[in-house]
């Protein structure tokens, strides 16, 4: 089985700043939109969100890349292709492995001040099916508007699916960065060591007990656990602390 680490929504390259937090729930702003869309941040109900975290540069007409995904009926839909995708392929990553979703947020308080940018997970699925788009577009998936079914966006295109949800709270067991630190400093779980996620292979990465010193590009970083029993069990408390209401 493996977990894969899979950054998504804004930041300081893609967008212009950090998704907020707003009452205490996360709220991931997705990336403008690139080869193809018919969402527009408006649509989602983000249009002064984004307007705030692109500092004026992005608004509610706005077209975005809406993905992932996520659905009312606890599904989630998830396009990769590319060098991403083929990473993917490489690491053996298939059916019944799960995308826990992070990317960088800050808190955004009621008197105008703004807590400290950090990476923290958002959301999670759990691999079910994976559709390649090059043979065919199930045509839900272009009747839903998801941009990788409106066009093709490299020829390995695909689009996972499964169960799939967002956190409705931005609570401590979620964020990924050491409290004080830059973002890409984490607080690895116990079970993560150095040699097991990809991209990650420098010593110096790992050369604070407990830290990890996560690349600062990339989308997808995915740790092979095996038949382990503790990254399971913190796999399971971490989609259990998103699907907390």
């Amino acid at each position: 089985m493996r977990i894969i680490f899979s950054r998504k929504g804004f930041d300081s390259a893609a967008g212009g700043g950090a998704s907020p937090i707003m009452d205490g729930r996360p709220i991931s702003l997705p990336i403008p939109a690139g080869a193809a869309s018919q969402t527009r941040y408006g649509d989602l109900g983000l249009g002064d969100l984004v307007f705030a975290a692109s500092k004026g540069k992005l608004g509610a007409d706005d077209l975005c890349h809406h993905d992932p995904m996520f659905r009312e009926d606890g599904t989630c839909w998830f396009g990769q292709c590319g060098a991403a995708q083929t990473h993917l392929e490489r690491q053996g990553v298939g059916l019944g492995d799960v995308f826990v979703f992070f990317g960088l947020f800050r808190e955004e308080h009621g008197d105008g001040t703004r807590g400290d940018p950090h990476h923290r997970i958002f959301g999670y699925l759990r691999a079910e099916e994976m559709v390649a788009l090059t043979e065919s577009v199930p045509s839900e998936l272009a009747q839903e508007g998801h941009p990788h079914a409106l066009a093709l966006h490299g020829s390995n295109d695909v689009i996972w699916r499964g169960e799939g949800r967002t956190a409705n709270h931005a609570s401590e067991a979620l964020r990924l960065t050491l409290p004080g630190a830059s973002p890409s400093v984490w607080r690895r779980p116990d079970w993560l060591r150095r040699g097991g996620l990809s991209y990650h292979d420098r010593p110096e990465r790992w050369a604070k007990r407990g830290q990890l010193q996560s690349v600062a590009r990339g989308q997808e970083f995915v740790a092979d656990i095996g038949r382990r029993h503790a990254p399971r069990e913190w796999l399971e408390r971490i989609i259990a602390e998103i699907n907390r209401s």
